[in-house]
């Protein structure tokens, strides 16, 4: 072919298409979207202290848009916080002994009980504007995302494969390098589905963030949350029904717009040697894939990234083990020691804090028999959520094409806010005369079984093809298949996924052991009602004990069972 022909042909390739227009009318309706909605965060909170929610259908979609782009405002934090903390904590041995301990408290914490802090926090730091509204709702929000990602960040970098960490070093990748080449590929397909969930576990803070009442602060943010916590109040069963076919609606937008792309995107860094079929791409990655000038900006992206993060051959870096052993051993007793002065501080404070409160030891039996009792219910719904959704999760997992279908509907599910089917729970409760102490026990999974299933469908949909062909190859199959190739497998998914729900289960106890429908309240034994009570009657120090001995069951359980689970799938199942 002629040089004039092949510059003519190029020249045409770099034309825009109808890809690009129809790439182009997106973006800028997301663009005129986003605008639209920060309009309005510089205008003054006092004008939010008398908003009123309407509870018309045609509201709904402004509402849906600014819910939306919180979540996904804190989803960026998430994001953030995730590569920074889980890195921090799976590099650094010492760092770990507090991070991972800190981060067990902090996932197993009420939400509701970070609002107090952190609007009265971000309004002092924009004091009578909608912007510290808008924050502090972001950062509960943020409260019930970034601990589940963080884990499985941390889990994965925990469980690198040998052959690839001594291909990290062979090609003597700095730490930047190694984070951008190695750390997050190898993450990303596990990390995708615990952001999929963590977008799904932020609807139900949505509920109780956008319309607060702190001291003297009164402000109500436009929204689905707002929306449906209104509804509620007032008893209108069709605004609810609107609300969730909006939630829908929206999950569904977001999982075509956005996740789905971005898994089918992911499997390309799946560690295995053969090709498996993932099927069709997804509509948004296939228009992107055929646009011209977004692509060209993606590769004008793509090469200043790799300007940062390429692989780039330095001098190796002389480690001198012996040398600095004798010296490591000296920091590590310091740093104990240290950790150990904070502990001791403390305990002296806390126990200062609740004389002062005039507590007892009888307080403090009474608080540790009520932690017990919620203890039973975490184990049994533990138990029973492995038993139904590892099964499903792997039956999904294995398939990429059933897990692109279900995607939707299982975001749908786990966003649904657990607390729409309280009242169903207890009016049943009421007419059949049950046990309130069996039968609100179900509503503490109600949201954080959804953990197991999609780490469990991450697991899965990681696992190398080459092992399943040559298991299918030797023939293994049944129970032994389960025992020696699939199990081991997924494990470490698994016990991320069970650390996040077993955390999500304390947090939801302190509301699903007391639920009240009109004139009836029901109240279980347990922690979650401790608290719930304590925090009516306005008793900080009872509030604080049950915080604490929440703290104290939790960190034992996960030291007891959860850390040395981990610690055998990191050692022993490793690929």
């Amino acid at each position: 072919m002629p040089a004039t022909s092949q510059t003519t042909t190029a020249s045409v390739r770099r034309l825009p298409n109808l890809f690009d227009l129809a790439a182009m009318l997106l973006l800028a309706a997301g663009l005129i979207a986003v605008g639209n909605v920060a309009r309005h965060t510089l205008g003054p909170l006092a004008a939010t202290e008398g908003t009123t929610i309407h509870l018309e259908p045609s509201y709904l979609p402004g509402y849906a848009l600014r819910t939306t782009l919180r979540m996904f405002a804190a989803l960026a934090l998430s994001l953030l916080f995730t590569f920074t903390y889980a890195t921090w904590a799976a590099k650094s041995r010492r760092a770990r002994l507090i991070l991972i301990p800190i981060l067990d408290i902090l996932q197993s914490l009420p939400i509701f009980g970070f609002l107090t802090f952190t609007v009265t926090f971000f309004l002092g730091l924009f004091p009578g504007q909608v912007l510290g509204a808008e924050l502090a709702v972001v950062f509960v929000i943020f409260t019930s995302q970034a601990w589940n990602m963080t884990f499985s960040m941390y889990q994965s970098l925990t469980t690198v494969p040998g052959d690839l960490d001594e291909a990290a070093r062979g090609f003597q990748l700095s730490t930047w390098q190694r984070f951008w080449r190695l750390d997050v590929p190898f993450a990303m397909p596990g990390l995708l589905w615990n952001m999929m969930m963590s977008m799904s576990g932020g609807w139900f803070a949505l509920v109780a963030s956008e319309a607060v009442s702190v001291g003297g602060t009164n402000f109500t943010l436009p929204g689905i949350g707002s929306y449906i916590r209104t509804a509620l109040m007032v008893r209108n069963i069709h605004a609810v029904f609107y609300a969730i076919a909006a939630m829908f609606l929206v999950i569904l937008a977001y999982d075509q717009l956005l996740f789905r792309p971005l898994v089918a995107w992911s499997s390309k860094f799946r560690f295995e040697t053969t090709q498996q079929d993932q099927g069709r791409d997804p509509w948004v990655l296939a228009l992107l894939r055929r646009t011209r000038l977004l692509r060209m900006g993606a590769d004008a992206v793509g090469v200043f990234f790799f300007a940062v993060t390429g692989l780039r051959v330095g001098r190796r870096r002389p480690a001198s083990i012996v040398a600095t052993r004798r010296g490591s051993r000296l920091v590590d007793v310091i740093w104990a020691s240290l950790l150990g002065a904070l502990v001791v501080v403390a305990i002296w404070r806390i126990y200062s804090f609740c004389r002062g409160s005039h507590l007892g030891p009888g307080d403090v039996v009474i608080a540790v028999t009520m932690g017990f009792y919620t203890l039973l219910r975490v184990i049994a719904l533990m138990v029973v959520a492995t038993v139904v959704w590892v099964p499903i999760g792997v039956l999904v997992g294995l398939r990429p094409k059933l897990a692109k279908s279900v995607g939707a509907s299982a975001q749908f599910l786990a966003a649904f806010p657990a607390n729409l089917l309280f009242p169903i729970f207890a009016v049943y409760i009421i007419r059949f005369h049950l046990n309130v102490d069996i039968w609100l026990t179900p509503l503490i999974i109600l949201g954080a079984q959804w953990y197991v299933l999609f780490n469990v469908i991450a697991g899965a949909n990681a696992f190398p093809g080459d092992l399943r062909e040559a298991a299918r190859n030797f023939q293994v199959g049944g129970v032994l298949w389960w025992r020696r190739v699939i199990l081991p497998g997924i494990f470490p998914y698994f016990v991320t996924g069970a650390i996040t729900a077993s955390g999500g289960a304390w947090n939801a106890a302190v509301l699903a052991e007391i639920v009240t429908w009109g004139p009836t309240t029901l109240r279980a034994h347990g922690l979650g009602a401790y608290i719930q009570d304590a925090t009516t009657q306005g008793d900080s120090g009872r509030v604080l004990l049950g915080m604490v001995v929440m703290a104290t069951y939790v960190l034992t359980f996960n030291r007891l069972v959860w850390r040395p689970l981990y610690a055998y799938s990191s050692k022993r199942l490793t690929l």
